[in-house]
């Protein structure tokens, strides 16, 4: 691992002491380099400073039958990190009047009762519960899976899961630990859809993607117009390259990983996270089609209208530390130290870095950003190479991207 670790840190940093062609060249030929002996087909990378991208690169191929590249334009599946969305939704009803984030969820959501709780009555599980991961819920949406290919990707329908409610039970006294649950995130998005009565899509996209100019962002399956961006995802294991679903239809878990969205989209939402109106010019981008003067947001008076997507001091609260977390969304340990309201905090050295990573259907991310220093950076793959190897490149490469955004 350390190898992998030091080669993208080496060529990656070469950018920040430069801003000249060549050394944009060797960054990409160093982080092509390390993809390439993982078997990855695409990728994408960016960090971005005070709004401003400092490092950009696009890597191979983002659909290998059609011979498509990747670039700033490639619409990825970003699966878990669907998932602040969500939590910046309930933010933004709380902040309405419409909800309060200690109210039980059975308020919303009686269907919960049919749920066995040894610990105690279901109506003391909070929103603020399913926020933290403290509900007490089980990890996986399915208790079971045999990959057979009739089995739906995800539940399709709310009354699949409350079928299986009579069978499922409480694991832990909720509020005491933090153990990753997507089912709770999907509770979260239905009282998104009870308290404003509408789909959790058609609110998503009118209180978060369009204010914030994320305008080729959707979920589930890709219109029509945007087809020709949507990337393939892939698996390698045995050294054996095989297909992911196209496409894939994450049905009533929507609110816990159904976003597909495009590079340049997911800088402005970068940006919104640190709090930086989108600057002109960074370095040469990797493509024409790069985030550079593609990361430009709506402006209002020369500000961004940030605020109308969610108030400062509501995003600040969902940084705040709750419970300890030693391991993250993608279930790696040695990138985070705390659980917010959904955010993964790592706080150590001085530094307080905030993120969340996504992983499904071979899709792999991470976004992770430091409001005080206004930077931010992600990453995409569309390989799970999985094993050893897989997770040294992730490892390295997240380390790596924390170290250019420190500088």
């Amino acid at each position: 691992m350390r190898s992998i670790t030091l080669a993208i840190f080496i060529l990656i940093t070469m950018t920040l002491g430069h801003a000249q062609t060549d050394t944009v060249e060797k960054l990409r030929q160093g982080f092509r380099s390390e993809l390439e002996k993982a078997g990855v087909a695409g990728s994408s990378l960016v960090v971005i400073r005070e709004g401003k991208p400092i490092a950009e690169e696009h890597y191979g191929l983002a659909h290998i039958e059609k011979k498509q590249p990747a670039n700033a334009e490639t619409i990825y599946h970003w699966a878990s990190n669907t998932k602040p969305f969500t939590g910046i939704a309930i933010m933004q009803l709380r902040d309405r009047g419409l909800l309060k984030i200690d109210d039980p969820v059975t308020k919303y959501l009686p269907e919960l009762r049919k749920i066995h709780n040894p610990f105690g009555s279901m109506d003391e599980i909070t929103i603020r519960h399913l926020l933290t991961h403290s509900g007490g819920f089980r990890g996986g949406t399915w208790p079971w899976r045999n990959n057979k290919p009739w089995e739906p990707f995800e539940p399709t329908e709310w009354s699949q899961l409350v079928a299986m409610f009579p069978f499922t039970e409480v694991l832990f006294k909720p509020g005491t630990k933090f153990s990753y649950s997507n089912p709770g995130i999907i509770y979260l998005g239905r009282i998104i859809e009870e308290v404003s009565g509408e789909p959790y899509e058609a609110y998503i996209d009118k209180n978060i993607l369009r204010p914030l100019g994320m305008h080729r962002s959707y979920f589930d399956t890709t219109p029509p117009h945007l087809l020709p961006h949507r990337s393939h995802s892939y698996f390698i294991r045995d050294g054996n390259r095989t297909e992911g679903r196209f496409d894939a239809d994450t049905g009533i878990t929507v609110s816990n990983s159904g976003l597909n969205a495009p590079v340049a989209d997911m800088v402005k939402y970068l940006n919104f996270l640190v709090g930086s109106p989108p600057a002109r010019g960074g370095v040469d981008a990797a493509s024409a089609d790069g985030v550079v003067g593609a990361a430009g947001g709506q402006l209002v008076s020369g500000r961004t209208p940030y605020d109308t997507v969610l108030k400062r001091s509501s995003l600040e609260e969902m940084w705040q530390p709750a419970l300890k977390a030693e391991t993250d969304a993608n279930g790696n340990s040695g990138f985070t130290t705390d659980i917010g309201l959904i955010f993964f905090i790592d706080q150590r050295n001085g530094q307080k870095l905030i993120g969340h990573g996504g992983d499904q259907n071979g899709f792999l991310s991470y976004i992770e950003f430091n409001p005080a220093a206004k930077t931010a950076s992600l990453f995409v793959l569309n390989t799970d190479v999985g094993g050893t190897r897989g997770s040294d490149l992730i490892s390295g490469l997240r380390r790596s991207l924390r170290m250019v955004s420190a500088k």
